[in-house]
């Protein structure tokens, strides 16, 4: 493991970087004692958002947050990428610290990765958080759907090419002046640093190709969510809806 890192950081805070899946993945640890928690960013994240966070949850367990395949300091995803490689990734990095079971936490576009990780891999799961996301068969695709108040990003980032396209070397706007304003309820939670953060991740060559996959997923992997949703989960689940509302909790019913 590499403990370097050429973002961010926070006092407490330790960068790693492991080899796993056919990828690299860099995660920040802290705590030392209690049980683990695993926090999973969505977009347009990287485990930065959760900076506030850990340090208060690192009082009393041992904190956990990865860069998914794709985002900030992990290795760039492949144009084939999608969210059931994501969860193999977070599969195989649970057991790869020999942790036991992890309280997990998945937001935004991660949800569908880490409801796979929860349902494919009850062992690793001791309780599972679901924040601001959906699942698709289950309604997420209409956030696709512009025509009934749907995102536009969702369909540039699905379309192999455009983001490179229309993104490359706008990054900073995109995030700061669009995505961040539409996807927060609280217009002052993200500062300066946040979004400098944030944009020097996005600005790497080929950074939206880990997004993209999910959101690709996302179109497409309705049947197979819903076959892995036929098993209840036995899995202590909390579903945190914000700014959607009841969208979270009437999706994780």
């Amino acid at each position: 493991m590499d403990p370097t890192t050429r973002g961010a950081t926070i006092p407490g805070v330790e960068h790693h970087q492991v080899s796993l899946n056919g990828t690299r993945l860099h995660y920040v640890s802290a705590g030392t004692s209690g049980s683990p928690v695993m926090l999973v960013h969505g977009f347009p994240e990287t485990w930065w958002v959760f900076h506030k966070l850990i340090p208060l949850l690192s009082e009393h367990h041992r904190v956990f947050a990865p860069d998914l395949r794709g985002f900030g300091d992990s290795a760039i995803a492949s144009a084939e990428h999608d969210s059931a490689t994501a969860a193999q990734d977070l599969s195989e990095l649970i057991a790869r610290l020999d942790l036991g079971p992890v309280h997990l936490t998945g937001q935004d576009i991660s949800g569908p990765t880490t409801f796979r990780v929860t349902a494919a891999h009850p062992d690793l799961v001791r309780s599972y958080a679901a924040i601001e996301t959906g699942l698709p068969g289950f309604g997420v695709e209409m956030l696709a759907d512009v025509a009934r108040g749907g995102a536009w990003h969702i369909g540039v980032l699905a379309a192999p090419g455009i983001p490179e396209m229309l993104l490359a070397g706008r990054e900073r706007a995109f995030i700061a002046e669009y995505a961040l304003p539409s996807l927060c309820a609280t217009p002052d939670a993200f500062t300066d640093q946040d979004i400098d953060e944030l944009t020097r991740s996005y600005a790497r060559p080929d950074a939206f190709k880990g997004a993209a996959g999910h959101y690709r997923s996302m179109l497409r992997e309705g049947e197979e969510i819903r076959e892995l949703a036929s098993r209840q989960l036995a899995t202590p689940v909390l579903a945190v809806g914000g700014r959607s509302g009841q969208f979270t909790p009437a999706t994780l019913r």
